[in-house]
């Protein structure tokens, strides 16, 4: 699952080969940060509108709130935001990221998640999955996630979860779970979870970042807090990774879903979710090749 380099201790890439997963601590600046929550912020006020970008709000807000970050729990797809997007080419990112992808480097799926403050309703409750499911290429080893704390997360304002050693097992089927309609868009899980796997829960201060294996099991807790749990992300591939064909799979619902959300956007009749990959994917170092 990694590659041989200079960066990774031999504890560390073990860590990683054992676990799915990679914690390194105090990565991201507060000052890179601190400009990722203004751009988050403007975005929000609408002070700017980056094109492709898809802003995720929660319904049961968005007619008292409108459009601001009590209503936005997510941006997703800033590929085209030049201040966002810097998070996907940070160098102190990059050296890890490629321990894992190797020297050509695209950025195919981004995110920054607010964790607004929930309810019992368990609004932004994300059930346990593998990002593996909304991704149609591969292979999965080429493929790493960078995840950063932009302030401390824990239980209480819905830290990550992950399932150790999970990345070794088969992409799971997944859809919504039984509490449909109390999830958001997208929020896909496992259709059996084995309860007896044991969790950990992740937590981090403000600029630690998480590199994890697409297969590894993971989600997230509601938001017990009055505030919001911010963070940034974006997966990473290798360049030399290929597509597949999702038709007779457990990914193939997960296609149809993505047309119809994408068809509604931009007033299309049809649509490729080869096309729609390659809209978000963006070199970030080294060649493009085979993507």
């Amino acid at each position: 699952y990694t590659l041989d380099n200079d960066v990774l201790s031999r504890e560390q890439r073990q860590f990683y080969e054992d676990n799915g997963y990679l914690l390194i601590r105090n990565l991201v600046s507060d000052q890179d940060i601190e400009r990722f929550r203004k751009e988050f912020t403007r975005i929000c006020k609408r002070e700017v509108k980056p094109p492709g970008v898809m802003i995720m709000k929660d319904e049961s807000q968005k007619s008292q709130f409108g459009q601001s970050e009590s209503v936005v729990n997510k941006v997703q797809d800033f590929q085209e935001d030049e201040e966002l997007f810097r998070y996907c080419t940070l160098p102190e990112i990059l050296k890890y990221v490629e321990c894992f992808t190797g020297p050509n480097i695209m950025a195919m799926h981004t995110m920054l998640i607010n964790k607004l403050p929930d309810s019992e309703e368990q609004t932004f409750l994300h059930p346990m999955h593998q990002d593996l499911h909304y991704f149609p290429f591969r292979p999965a080893s080429r493929i790493v996630c960078a995840w950063t704390a932009m302030e401390r997360a824990h239980q209480d304002n819905g830290c990550l979860v992950v399932q150790p050693g999970t990345h070794r097992t088969a992409l799971k089927p997944h859809g919504y779970p039984q509490w449909e309609g109390k999830t958001n868009k997208l929020f896909h899980g496992l259709l059996d979870e084995d309860e007896k796997i044991p969790k950990v829960h992740l937590v981090m201060e403000k600029g630690d970042t998480v590199f994890f294996h697409p297969l590894l099991i993971h989600g997230s807790g509601i938001n017990r807090t009055s505030g919001f749990r911010k963070s940034i992300s974006c997966h990473f591939a290798s360049s030399e990774c290929h597509y597949i064909d999702v038709k007779n799979t457990t990914q193939e619902h997960l296609e149809k879903e993505l047309q119809e959300m994408v068809c509604k956007k931009y007033n299309a009749t049809s649509v490729e979710l080869k096309d729609i990959w390659n809209f978000r994917a963006r070199l970030v170092q080294g060649e493009r090749i085979n993507l």
